[in-house]
């Protein structure tokens, strides 16, 4: 069984299909693949949620 850490570890990862998903976010949003990874973490599929955040980065 997965400790309560390896399990953490899992979530906070992009998973290999994901990918497309990271990159796609990035050039839509004109921000970097480690800030749309975290986005998609944060927000997971809420494209909506994910365009607002990737804006308000931007800003910043």
């Amino acid at each position: 069984m997965a400790t309560e850490e390896e399990e953490k570890k899992k979530a906070s990862r992009v998973v290999k299909g994901q990918e497309l998903e990271v990159e796609h976010l990035a050039e839509i949003a004109d921000v970097t693949p480690k800030q749309a990874r975290a986005l998609l973490r944060k927000h997971g599929a809420d494209w909506t949620k994910l365009k607002e955040e990737a804006e308000d980065l931007k800003e910043d």
